[in-house]
Order: structure tokens, then sequence, then C-alpha cells
């Protein structure tokens, strides 16, 4: 009898410590519900060149770093409550405002100088957009997970993460709005303390990866530098514009005087 009741007691040691963490531990669940990257993204195989295994460390941490940092990528995360305007800062480093806003003042302009200026913010949006958009489409790098289980995130953040436009755009309108326009200290710690905001929002929502970011940034510091590089004058600009428009009212002029009209 006394074997006996000492195989049950065994018995219910080994199912009561199966269960225990999982009723001990009831947060765990729920920080499950808002999965960021799977245990299989640090399998690591010994027979793999020294190469591939640093890539795949520096990959572990550029994830766990990711993690770590994405306290509002779901309502139930750690900064929760402030998704909302996280999510506000994101937006104001979207394309869509930016190249509304600049065309718009392009047609609105009073000087040639503040039209020059906002044609070449123009390019340098498009050109911004075009690099991200081929970069992207090469790597083909996925957004974090909490990214593609959300349904607003789907109609408004992309498929591929790597490089952050966003970050692309905000450091290239930083270096541009401090080269171009901004000339006092205030103005320049507002520039730029916005482009790190637009960054970092990036990050707290879970939208990219830590190198997502850094690289856009990167790009997008490098790009002014082609911009300025090719630079383009409303002089230069106007000059072929009006050329044309001349030349088409003086063949216009010339062919009423060389019709032969009917009566």
């Amino acid at each position: 009898m006394s074997l006996a009741a000492s195989r049950r007691n065994s018995c219910r040691a080994v199912v009561c410590g199966s269960r225990a963490p999982s009723e001990a531990h009831p947060g765990r669940r729920r920080a499950a519900s808002c999965p960021y990257f799977s245990p299989e993204d640090f399998s690591v195989s010994l027979n793999q060149p020294m190469l591939a295994i640093a890539l795949r460390f520096l990959l572990a941490v550029d994830l766990w770093l990711s993690k770590r940092l994405g306290v509002c990528a779901c309502e139930e995360s750690s900064w929760g409550s402030i998704r909302p305007l996280v999510r506000l800062v994101e937006f104001s480093g979207h394309v869509v405002p930016w190249l509304v806003g600049t065309v718009y003042t392009l047609l609105r302009g009073e000087s040639a100088a503040e039209q020059e200026v906002m044609l070449n913010l123009s390019l340098a949006l498009i050109l911004d957009l075009l690099l991200v958009r081929t970069v992207k489409t090469l790597v083909r790098r996925r957004t974090p997970a909490p990214n593609r289980s959300d349904i607003l995130s789907a109609f408004f953040v992309e498929r591929y993460s790597f490089p952050s436009g966003h970050a692309s755009r905000a450091a290239l309108c930083a270096r541009f709005f401090l080269a171009q326009l901004a000339d006092t200290a205030s103005t320049r710690v507002l520039v730029v303390g916005w482009a790190v905001l637009v960054s970092l929002s990036r990050l707290l929502l879970a939208r990219h990866y830590v190198t997502d970011v850094a690289f856009g940034l990167a790009m997008g510091y490098c790009q002014y530098s082609l911009v300025e590089q090719f630079w383009v004058s409303w002089d230069c600009l106007q000059d072929p514009l009006l050329l044309r428009l001349r030349e088409s009212l003086d063949q216009a002029y010339a062919g009423l005087w060389t019709a032969d009209w009917k009566h």
C-alpha cells in the first residue's frame, strides 16, 4: 500500500509541476499575445562559417534591442497609454503631408527664392521615396510581428521594413532645413528634436528594427549631399520654359499670317 501511494504522489507532483509555470505566471500569456519575434530567429549552427555566426549574433542583438524599445507596440504594452501620442509623431513624418505641403507652398510661393527651395525639397522627397522603395524591394525584410496583426497597420504600414522611410525622410528634411531655412539656434534644436522623435517613434511602435532606423538615418543624411550637388535653380528651370513658350507663340503668330484664308 505504501509503494502504490508513493507512486500516486510522484505522478501528482509531475502533473502539478507541469501546470505550475502557466498558472503561476498569467502575465506571460498576455505578453505572448503581442509577439515580436520567434525563437527560430536565434538558431545558430556550429557548422556555419564564422561570418554567418557573427551576422546571426548581430541579428540577435538587433532583435533583442528592438524588442526592448518596442514599449508602445500594443495597447497591452508597458507604455501603451501614450501610443496615440506616439502615432501622432509618427504621422508628422509621413510622406503624404510632406509632399502635399511642399507642393502647396511651391504653387503659392510669393518669391522666386521660396519657390526654388520648395522645388528642390519636392524633388528631394520624391528621390527619397524612390530610393527607399527600391532598397525595400531588394532586401525584402519583413516588418516586426506586431504590425502583421494590427488591423489599422494593414492600411498604413508597409510590408517591408528595411530601411525606415520615416527615418530617412526625417534625416533628409532635417538636414535640408538646417542648411536652407533654419537660421536661429532654437529652430535648429526643434528641427533636430523632431527628427529624433520621428525616428524613435518607429522603434517605440515596433514598426522597424534598430538597424532599419539606423540605415534610414544614414541614407537620408547622404541624400541631401546628392540634392545639394544637383541643386536646381529657379532661373535655370524658368529659362527653357520661357524659351519654348516664345517659340510656340512665334510659330503660332507666323501661322496666322501665312494661312490661306478662304472667303
